[in-house]
């Protein structure tokens, strides 16, 4: 039997900055978001699923999860960031502001007259891509998408299916967003759409990030109508733009009491964690394969815009074997009696193996302590997938891939 591969943490102990970045996600900018996104036919509001009987085993007085498997049927929470930055960036060539840009004036033949058609850009792992693919399509613009070395065909296909010309390269994701920006800067109205940031990109990533922000107010609301409040959040993080939302929402939202705000990587590509570690306020990126079932969360490099929010506001870091996301999906999808089943992929379902951990296994009890997780404790959680890729999801559900006496996804 192969050692278990371990969690490693970090309480934040980074330098603070200004914190310029976390009035962007203030509730008001959350709330347009989220009015937009309302004028979507296709608009509900995702489910947040007490577990409670799964609270009790664990010893927590609650537990939520948010499940995004049910977004615009598209199985994901990215197609959010995607349609947002798309509206704000035709409503600002337009001279106009977001509000002014409803889904049917977007779709409408008036504004395809005076916007024309634009080329929307963007690189994935899979449900970013296939949310950007979606909404170009459904408001008759043009994307193309480059995927990395590493993704299903599964995942192609989907983003194929929204009209989208979709390639899988011989890079990995950071490459791949660079190879991206390349095209759309040399194609005539070509748009970079992409949901990590860097220096002297920084307005679409952060208009993205709003767009994450729906699922946050969503559930803040869903919370308040169960008399709840949260003292605990854990979100998972690729280049930290969903956790940069979430967490910068709830700093927003309770400025003087905020909750315990915990950022959940892969340890193929815990660059966040890194940086932590490192706590100077640099940023430390991963290279290379970045190999693991987290496909969503393997990215290298921080967003610029997610990371000065998470400096200042989340409250550790952590980074996880891919057994801990295999047990998260089994947990979900196999629950006790009287809890709801929730199906969440491998990218969604790292948090909920986390905590799993964290309450159930002795060898995690300093990191129970240091987060204050007792019978007290309401928690939160992000499932941000469904079963995305099928195939894998079924090969960690029924055959047991990455169990916990494994070695990462890589080694298997």
């Amino acid at each position: 039997m192969s050692k278990t591969a371990q969690i490693k943490w970090t309480l934040n102990h980074i330098a603070p900055s200004d914190d310029r970045q976390v009035e962007n996600m203030s509730v008001a900018e959350m709330e347009k978001a989220g009015n937009f996104h309302r004028s979507f036919p296709q608009y509900e509001v995702t489910p947040l699923t007490p577990l409670n009987n799964l609270a009790d085993y664990l010893g927590l007085k609650r537990l939520y999860v948010k499940d995004e498997s049910y977004r615009f049927g598209l199985n994901a929470f990215k197609v959010l960031g995607g349609s947002y930055a798309i509206a704000r960036y035709i409503a600002q060539q337009l001279g106009k502001d977001v509000s002014e840009v409803p889904y049917n004036v977007l779709t409408s033949d008036k504004l395809r007259e005076e916007f024309g058609q634009a080329t929307f850009f963007t690189a994935t792992d899979g449900n970013h891509g296939r949310g950007i693919a979606w909404a170009a399509n459904k408001l008759r613009q043009k994307c193309v998408v480059r995927m990395p070395k590493g993704t299903t065909r599964t995942r192609l296909e989907n983003i194929a299916k929204e009209n989208a010309a979709v390639t899988i390269e011989n890079l990995n994701y950071d490459e791949c967003v660079r190879m991206a920006a390349k095209e759309a800067a040399q194609t005539e109205h070509g748009i970079m759409v992409q949901d990590t940031a860097w220096e002297g990109y920084e307005e679409i990533p952060t208009w993205i990030m709003q767009g994450y922000g729906t699922l946050a107010l969503e559930a803040d609301k869903q919370l308040e109508e169960d008399g709840s409040r949260p003292t605990h959040v854990f979100v998972q993080a690729g280049v930290g733009s969903l956790a940069g939302a979430v967490i910068g929402y709830f700093a927003n939202r309770f400025k003087e009491n905020p909750p315990i705000m915990v950022v959940v990587e892969a340890n193929a590509a815990d660059c966040l964690y890194r940086s932590a570690v490192q706590a100077d306020g640099s940023r430390v990126d991963v290279t290379g394969d970045m190999l693991t079932i987290m496909a969503g969360l393997a990215c290298g490099e921080a967003n610029t815009v997610s990371w000065d929010i998470l400096r200042n506001h989340a409250s550790a870091f952590v980074s996880c074997p891919d057994w801990v996301s295999a047990n998260g999906t089994r947990i979900y999808g196999s629950p006790l009696r009287g809890d709801k089943q929730v199906i969440s992929g491998e990218s969604g379902s790292v948090s909920m193996g986390l905590l799993h951990a964290i309450m159930t296994k002795p060898e995690y009890r300093d990191l129970k302590e240091a987060l204050k997780l007792d019978e007290n404790s309401e928690v939160l959680l992000v499932s941000s997938e469904g079963d995305t890729d099928p195939d894998r999801y079924r090969e960690i559900v029924w055959e047991g891939l990455c169990g916990s006496d494994k070695e990462p996804f890589a080694d298997i």
